[in-house]
């Protein structure tokens, strides 16, 4: 059974920066394309950043040069560096693997950040 855990959302003025962490149960993160998607209120669910087994990576044109996306194997975890946070950040972030093994695609449940002043 494949299990998404995201955590590290929190409410941030602008500018500030937050960083997400997703844990993997159940598949391997260095051997899978991870994502991270969000959802702003009212708005449909758009990719944020993706990262290869081979660890290339690919961001949105709203978050390239201000995000990073990383993953630590040793923990099974993917992590998302946000700094010089916007309003529009503001939104529940998504982590997603699609399992070839499954053939099906694997959500957690999200991690809220709020940027406001």
């Amino acid at each position: 059974q494949v299990q998404l855990g995201e955590s590290g959302g929190e409410l941030v003025q602008p500018g500030g920066s937050v960083r997400l962490s997703c844990v993997a149960s159940g598949i391997i993160v260095s051997t899978n394309t991870m994502r991270w998607y969000r959802q702003a209120p009212g708005k449909e669910r758009e990719l944020v950043a993706s990262i290869t087994s081979a660890g290339v990576t690919n961001y949105a044109d709203s978050v390239k040069g201000r995000s990073t996306i990383s993953r630590d194997n040793t923990k099974n975890t993917v992590y998302l560096q946000m700094n010089s946070l916007k309003f529009e950040d503001t939104a529940i972030y998504y982590c997603n693997v699609y399992s070839e093994i499954w053939n099906r695609s694997y959500w957690g449940q999200g991690t809220q950040v709020t940027v406001s002043s």
